[in-house]
C-alpha cells in the first residue's frame, strides 16, 4: 500500500492509502477526491485530473507521453511538474508520497 498525502484546492491536507494495482486517479477518486473531477473516466482525454507532483517523483515516472503532454499544454496551471493523474501508477510512486490537485481549468 501506498500513504498518499493529496494537498486540496482550499489548502487542508487528506491522507489516504492506495493500491498499486491502480492508476492515481482511481486512487484519488475511490477516496473520495471530490474536487478531481476525472470526466473522461481515466482515458486521457480530458485533462481534469490534473495534479502536481514533487520534483523527486516527477523524476522517476519519466516524461508524459505525447498526449498526456497536449492535454496538459491546454491548462493554463501547468508547471514542470504536472501529470495527469489517469497517467500515473500508483505502482509506480514511492510507499509515502505527496500530491496537489491543480486549480480548476
Amino acid at each position: 500500500m501506498t500513504t498518499l498525502k493529496v494537498n486540496l484546492r482550499d489548502g487542508s491536507t487528506q491522507t489516504i492509502e492506495a493500491d498499486g494495482d491502480m492508476s492515481l486517479m482511481e486512487a484519488l477518486r475511490d477516496n473520495g477526491v471530490d474536487e478531481l473531477l476525472a470526466l473522461c473516466g481515466g482515458c486521457c482525454s480530458c485533462a481534469t485530473c490534473h495534479v502536481f507532483l514533487t520534483p523527486e517523483v516527477y523524476e522517476t515516472l519519466g516524461q508524459p507521453s505525447d498526449d498526456e503532454d497536449d492535454l496538459l499544454d491546454s491548462s493554463d496551471h501547468r508547471t514542470e511538474h504536472s501529470r495527469l493523474s489517469c497517467q500515473v501508477p500508483v505502482s509506480a510512486l514511492p510507499e509515502d508520497c505527496t500530491v496537489t490537485i491543480a486549480p480548476e481549468d
